[in-house]
């Protein structure tokens, strides 16, 4: 159906503009009309705010996304730094990949615990985040936890129960989930707990590009139209090693990219936050 719309419209480049899924749609409509000898011209800009299409360094909307996490991570570390055993609890978008935590985290430097999908972590026993986080507030008498969106849902019964109408396992609310345990654990030790949970979700991903994005996109956008008036299809334009690319649609959505957690980005983390490097 959208192969005739766009060959009834005229339309002869294709410019899919998204994240993963768009691109694997892309895929196929490029396929589709490559197999009814239709020269439409699919050509795939990648945006979104997770940063996780494989071989792009950055897509555009992951700088923004960073941006605002960080300025909400202040806000928490404020409102934990006021009052007796505070816990600032932040949960930012990132369903399988933990890249706006760990940019937010590295670039805020008042995170005290990083929580990403790439990355188990207990909450029970001697090395269980909540054990280490009784210590922290013991010394320190506040916190600062960012966890995305796709963390910890191993430890949620009612994760992967369900699934959206694009096929996405719906995940369950992690973010809540860890409000409500390390309330309990507290108050299960008589301890005064007060914690300040943020959840800014679309209010980071809806926002305007700033420079940074801005400029990204002007490359990206010039870039595809090169390649598209180059007869190339089926390509996403990439930035990768300070040079522009195009990167087979087949291979950018065969996957996706991750934190690696042996690599310099998450050792960054680990160094900022202070956080076990496993928990374990």
């Amino acid at each position: 159906v959208m192969r005739e719309t766009l060959r009834g419209l005229g339309v002869g480049i294709l410019f899919a503009i998204g994240g993963d899924g768009t691109q694997r749609g892309a895929l196929k409509l490029h396929a589709e009309a490559q197999r009814q000898g239709y020269p439409l011209a699919v050509i795939g800009v990648p945006k979104t705010i997770d940063n996780d299409i494989q071989y792009v360094t950055r897509t555009f909307g992951f700088g923004t996304a960073v941006d605002r996490a960080r300025a909400i991570i202040d806000v928490a570390h404020t409102e934990a730094r006021a009052v007796l055993n505070g816990v600032g609890l932040v949960r930012l978008m990132g369903r399988d990949s933990g890249f706006i935590a760990a940019g937010a985290a590295l670039a805020s430097g008042e995170v005290n615990y990083c929580l990403i999908p790439e990355q188990e972590f207990a909450l029970e026993g001697e090395k269980g985040l909540l054990a280490v986080l009784e210590k922290r507030l013991e010394r320190k008498r506040h916190a600062v936890i960012v966890v995305a969106e796709g963390a910890g849902q191993e430890l949620m019964a009612q994760a992967g129960q369900e699934r959206d109408a694009s096929g996405n396992v719906k995940f369950a609310d992690i973010g809540v989930f860890l409000k409500d345990r390390i309330a309990s654990h507290f108050k299960g030790l008589r301890k005064t707990i007060n914690v300040r949970y943020l959840d800014p979700s679309y209010a980071i991903r809806g926002l305007a590009a700033n420079t940074e994005d801005a400029v990204l996109c002007d490359l990206l956008a010039r870039n595809a139209a090169h390649a598209a008036m180059a007869g190339r299809s089926g390509v996403i334009v990439g930035y990768i090693h300070n040079r522009m690319v195009h990167v087979p649609m087949e291979m950018a959505t065969n996957g996706r990219k991750k934190v690696e957690l042996d690599g310099a980005l998450w050792k960054g983390v680990l160094a900022v936050t202070g956080q076990p490097a496993s928990w374990g």
